[in-house]
């Protein structure tokens, strides 16, 4: 135990570690979506969870939507890297909104809520739950929702009981937002912005949450 001499300030410990740690947020999103309309989406969720200064580490969202230019185009100006997984692994998420329409149109029924929490880790805890963004003119084209590891009541952080399962999860593809990125491990494929893009399963032209 340091003993701190007298007269000498006190150091600031500083945030907690949950008000300081990494936030993922999952999209989903309809063909065509404007970046703008995702970005607004993302800063007016941080905002409104009381994020705003706090990191993003990545978007997530599900395969059939990797390639959509707009949720590309969020996690480049964002300059994180946007994760992709298999519908099959979003649907064995657990969240508090699924929704039926979703799940018909990409296979489950969470996009955003599932691909945050999945992408933030094992145990990790939903920080907000699904949000809409609110174009003007016209209807809704993306969702999001924010996902973070779990606080013990000290501020540790730690594996939670919500969200991710506790085994690994599947690999994802990761779009990366660098035009030299580096590759995260021999199993995943790392696609470069610019690229001509895989074929993938025929994406609907519904909202995925």
């Amino acid at each position: 135990m340091s003993r701190r001499a007298v007269g000498e300030p006190a150091r600031d410990p500083g945030p907690p570690a949950g008000e300081s740690a990494p936030v993922v947020v999952g999209v989903g999103a309809s063909r065509g979506v404007a970046v703008s309309e995702v970005v607004e989406l993302i800063e007016a969720a941080l905002a409104a969870a009381g994020c705003a200064e706090r990191p993003v580490s990545a978007l997530a969202t599900v395969t059939a939507k990797s390639s959509e230019p707009g949720l590309i185009g969020a996690a480049r100006r964002l300059g994180v890297p946007l994760r992709a997984f298999p519908a099959t692994a979003l649907a064995a998420v657990r969240v508090p909104d699924p929704s039926a329409a979703t799940a018909a149109a990409v296979g489950t029924p969470s996009v955003a809520e599932a691909a945050a929490l999945l992408a933030a880790g094992p145990g990790a805890q939903l920080i907000a739950g699904k949000r809409k963004s609110v174009p003007r003119g016209g209807p809704a084209r993306a969702t999001c929702a924010l996902a973070g590891p779990a606080v013990t009541d000290n501020g540790a952080l730690t594996a939670g009981r919500e969200g991710a399962p506790a085994g690994s999860s599947p690999a994802a593809d990761i779009v990366m937002t660098s035009p030299n990125p580096p590759r995260r491990g021999p199993d995943r494929r790392t696609a470069v912005i610019g690229d001509k893009a895989p074929e993938r399963e025929p994406t609907g032209t519904k909202e995925t949450q």
